[in-house]
């Protein structure tokens, strides 16, 4: 049976400042997203497995251009996203097909370069045995609720901060995808939960940061250096 990972890179820098998607600034000498892909490639090298990357169309002629300057030759498929990152994970499942030679699933962020091959692992290992492996991490920061004009504090001891690599077991997320988009829908696993699933929470890697700001390539940047 066949493993896939669809990394979603469909970001377009505007928070992080920059005049290139990004998913193409450069994290230690390469393109972040080849920093994500390349770690996919290591966890799952082991195994029968395809990689599917889905990019702004617009960008599909600079993705190649970088390719070709990086000399980056990771096998991998682009698939054209979406408006958002729910349709662009529909556009890669469509891509997949009817997943029948495919046993699990994974999706992640295009710019959390930072997973770890061990990560990866528990979250393909997990999802593999109960259908679903969502990686969370506990909260440091106090957190409110906002009401209108008003506030109150939660026990942040019952939250937890999502990542990705979000993996499940191919056709439990398959048949999900085919529920109409909600906007309710924020990342894959409330996908899931909508369409009458439980997800299995597995622990997560403070380290498995998501590239949005300066302060996070920085970051990125020094973890990578003292790796």
């Amino acid at each position: 049976m066949k493993t896939i990972a669809i990394i979603v890179a469909g970001g377009s820098g505007s928070r992080f400042g920059a005049e290139m998607p990004k998913q193409f600034i450069d994290l230690n000498g390469k393109p972040i997203l080849m920093h994500t892909i390349d770690v996919f490639e290591r966890a799952l090298a082991g195994h029968d497995h395809e990689l599917l990357v889905t990019l702004p169309a617009a960008e599909f002629d600079q993705w190649r251009q970088l390719c070709d300057r990086y000399r980056f030759d990771v096998p991998h498929r682009v698939v054209a996203g979406g408006e958002t990152r729910w349709h662009s994970v529909k556009n890669a499942l469509t891509a997949v097909g009817d997943g029948i030679d495919v046993d699990v699933i994974a999706v992640h962020d295009g710019v959390r370069p930072l997973a770890s091959v061990e990560l990866i692992n528990r979250c393909f290992d997990t999802a593999r045995r109960m259908g679903s492996a969502i990686p969370v991490v506990s909260l440091n920061d106090s957190v409110r609720q906002i009401e209108g004009e008003a506030s109150r504090a939660l026990d942040r001891s019952s939250l937890c901060a999502v990542q990705t690599p979000q993996t499940f077991d191919a056709r439990l997320l398959l048949d999900a995808y085919n529920l109409p988009f909600e906007s309710t829908f924020t990342d894959d696993a409330s996908v899931v939960e909508r369409a009458g699933h439980e997800v299995t929470l597995v622990e997560g890697d403070p380290s498995n940061l998501k590239i949005t700001r300066p302060m996070d390539l920085a970051l990125a940047e020094y973890l990578l250096a003292h790796a």
